[in-house]
């Protein structure tokens, strides 16, 4: 019996001391895992349009890879609404080639981290992933009045609703409409093309008209000469006469 309880008693000793030790140690942190777009995105609901899009072009690959680089000066990402989608017109996203679909997608991101603040003192046009608003193909503009931050694109105007995530290397804003760029989709308010080089004929017609008076008063100035000619001649045929 004796020899069973100093057992019993080892075995006792051993397990609380095994606890003890276990116990005593921090457990290890969980690994951060690199920020994730679609993640964000889906976390923070009604997004689920805009996901399939980020992840058919492989966009969301490409932002990934770009926030997480050491280089990267972060992004700025304006998510629409599934009832955004929602409101565009039927058939608008099919009737996209895929080239097309990646250059909407990229036209929802800035290649730069924008806080809210920063929207009042940005300079428009503002670049986007899809190309320099400079040409007049990509324009994308922002005006912020208080918490109010509105943009247009020479197509559709948008508002930023709320801030859905942010961090030093991604920003996320919830739009209250897809953004269309005035490459793909045009715009009725987009104002008129300048006028061709070739657009001096319309003018040149006009002067031809004019033109055209000039040569008949030639014309009745010749026969204005040829009568006079012919009258000096007649005179002077009818003096010899007398002589």
């Amino acid at each position: 019996m004796a020899a069973s309880r100093t057992f019993i008693s080892s075995n006792l000793f051993i397990f609380f001391l095994v606890m003890a030790t276990t116990n005593g140690q921090a457990p290890a942190p969980a690994p951060s895992g690199p920020t994730n777009i679609t993640a964000v995105l889906e976390k923070a609901g009604q997004f689920t349009m805009f996901i399939r899009l980020l992840k058919s072009t492989q966009a969301a690959d490409q932002i990934n890879t770009q926030i997480n680089s050491s280089s990267s000066q972060g992004l700025t990402v304006f998510a629409p609404t599934d009832n955004a989608f929602s409101s565009l017109k039927s058939g608008t996203l099919n009737s996209l080639s895929d080239q097309q679909k990646v250059q909407l997608v990229q036209f929802h991101v800035l290649p730069t981290l924008l806080t809210m603040p920063q929207f009042q003192t940005v300079s428009n046009p503002l670049r986007t992933q899809a190309g320099d608003g400079q040409n007049g193909k990509f324009p994308l503009n922002i005006t912020s009045s208080g918490n109010q931050v509105n943009i247009t694109t020479g197509v559709v105007s948008a508002t930023v609703a709320n801030s859905v995530y942010s961090d030093k290397q991604l920003a996320v804003y919830q739009v209250d409409q897809v953004l269309l760029p005035l490459a793909m989709f045009g715009s009725s308010s987009a104002p008129a093309p300048a006028p061709e080089k070739g657009g001096s004929v319309t003018t040149g017609s006009a002067s031809g008209s004019d033109g055209g008076g000039d040569s008949t008063d030639s014309s009745d100035a010749e026969r204005f000469g040829f009568g006079l000619i012919a009258t000096v001649a007649a005179i002077a045929a009818s003096s010899s006469l007398w002589i």
